[in-house]
């Protein structure tokens, strides 16, 4: 397992701040550890495809983020857009307020619209499991999968807290083996993202990947 931990990384950088230099090296840093993809916002997309030409590095788009409470229609239009500019996957923000609401019928509609946008494109949604109860969490991820949701993802690495062993076992349990989990939010050492991976993710997000493999490194 130790050895193939890159492959689980998705190399993220979502800082509103991000220059089309720190995306460059992003990807840089992505080939030179042969990470699975990078995560980045979806005016980006462009830049990332050109830089990872070549490479196995995938494309991922985030979409909605990190708020999530955009229209439905406009996260099927960024989602379009980011697949059209390159993007291979597409991590959605799912909306706070219609869980809040449990309007479960328009957040099946959320999750199906941008899945029908993207095909057979993945897509992940995203929970901000620190938001929400243990009610919440197994209604949403049941939702997910009845709209064809690829994966579950955590966090987004914006609310008061991130990734959580116990919230992943409750998604886990949700999806019943229907989707894959995705862990990210304050996985930012070695111990931490193999404890995730221990519980069944099958991919990490997080923008500590170098810091990562090199602790990997240092342990072999």
């Amino acid at each position: 397992m130790q050895n193939a931990i890159n492959k689980f990384i998705d190399h993220t950088l979502l800082k509103p701040t991000a220059t089309a230099t720190d995306i460059k090296n992003l990807c840089k840093e992505a080939i030179d550890n042969d990470f699975f993809a990078v995560c980045v916002n979806s005016c980006y997309v462009e830049l990332a495809k050109k830089e990872l030409k070549n490479s196995r590095v995938k494309v991922c788009s985030v979409v909605g983020f990190p708020l999530g409470a955009m229209h439905t229609d406009a996260k099927a239009f960024e989602a379009k857009l980011a697949i059209d500019n390159g993007a291979d996957e597409v991590d959605m923000v799912i909306n706070l307020g219609l869980i809040k609401s449990q309007n479960w019928e328009m957040v099946q509609k959320d999750i199906e619209m941008v899945k029908n946008t993207i095909g057979d494109h993945v897509l992940k949604v995203i929970l901000e499991t620190s938001y929400l109860n243990e009610e919440e969490i197994t209604k949403v991820c049941e939702i997910a999968v009845l709209a064809q949701a690829d994966y579950l993802k955590t966090s987004t690495g914006f609310a008061s807290s991130g990734a959580t062993e116990e919230d992943v076992r409750l998604m886990k349990k949700a999806v019943n083996n229907q989707a894959k989990i995705k862990a990210s939010g304050g996985i930012r050492d070695l111990s931490t993202a193999l404890t995730f991976i221990k519980l069944g993710v099958t991919r990490i997000g997080t923008s500590s990947g170098v810091k990562i493999i090199n602790q990997q490194r240092m342990n072999k």
